[in-house]
């Protein structure tokens, strides 16, 4: 058994782990290498099948290849895909791009309020409707006490904080200080009622490990990620007011991981296109205290 091997067990132990121990759970994907990855692994905890509804959170400002690809996937391999969105905020024009807020509170309302009202149902819905091909309003409001999500330790710094099974409270807030210990294989899931539980199957893998199981499983990823001919690539993918691609001539997987293993990119950081972290003092505590992804 190699490195992949361990690692993709012990992420299937997780999401098993947490489907068996706790109910009205769902599985955030940003369209990402790393919730990309993560909805693969589920597809093979669950021999195909995906058991939760996934969870995206729309801003109106996603990249539109990230949107086609997610509508795409979403088709083929027939899932249960939920979009939450704060209509108010972008109503009412408090964005970044709009000129009215700076970028954390775009974030805060476009990504934070969005996330926290759609798991706790208090929002509008949408649930693709794959008899209809679109989206329309999901019937269905009950909370979503538990949130599967593929942060990783090693991508920033707030995230190397987490737990596997990290608590949060009623509002999704995040007390770093409180947190269970976890010992090796033995992990915390009895918590008092009332919790919402983050859920981080990939908290040991890398970066490199994550480009390494594409390439061994030929995950299709969102073509964002390679230079397509103008000696720019996205490491990172977000907003498009807010996110800016690395110089890089790796067209294919195998060159983003020869390009890591390299260490040319070594001294940068893999979220140095995101220009709220830079806002939020280099990282995303704050806003993640707060609730965020």
């Amino acid at each position: 058994m190699n490195h992949l091997d361990r690692l993709e067990n012990i992420s299937i132990h997780i999401l098993r782990e947490a489907y068996a121990s706790f109910k009205n759970l769902c599985m955030l994907w940003s369209i990402g290498k790393d919730s990309t990855v993560l909805l693969w692994l589920t597809r093979k905890a669950f021999f195909g099948h995906v058991p939760f509804p996934l969870v995206h959170i729309d801003t109106n400002y996603k990249i539109p290849e990230m949107i086609e690809y997610r509508d795409r996937l979403t088709r083929e391999w027939n899932l249960m895909m939920i979009v939450g969105k704060n209509e108010e905020a972008l109503e009412q024009k408090q964005t970044f791009p709009d000129g009215s807020v700076d970028r954390i509170t775009c974030c805060r309302n476009l990504k934070t309020k969005a996330l926290i009202n759609t798991l706790n149902g208090s929002w509008k819905r949408l649930r693709y409707n794959h008899h209809t091909n679109r989206y329309e309003v999901d019937k269905n409001t009950e909370p979503y006490t538990g949130v599967i999500v593929g942060a990783r330790a090693d991508e920033e710094g707030s995230r190397s904080k987490e737990r596997y099974f990290s608590p949060r409270d009623t509002y999704s807030e995040w007390d770093v200080g409180d947190q269970p210990p976890e010992f090796w294989n033995q992990f915390k899931t009895d918590f008092a009622p009332g919790t919402h539980l983050r859920i981080h199957p990939l908290l040991d893998w890398t970066e490199l490990n994550i480009w390494e199981y594409i390439e061994r499983e030929a995950i299709p990823t969102v073509s964002l990620y390679y230079n397509q001919g103008g000696g720019k690539r996205y490491r990172s993918l977000g907003c498009w007011p807010c996110t800016n691609p690395i110089d890089s001539e790796s067209r294919t997987v195998r060159e983003i991981i020869d390009e890591l293993r390299s260490g040319n990119l070594k001294n940068v950081a893999e979220r140095s296109g995101r220009a709220q972290d830079k806002d939020d003092g280099g990282g995303l505590e704050t806003l993640r205290r707060e609730g965020y992804m």
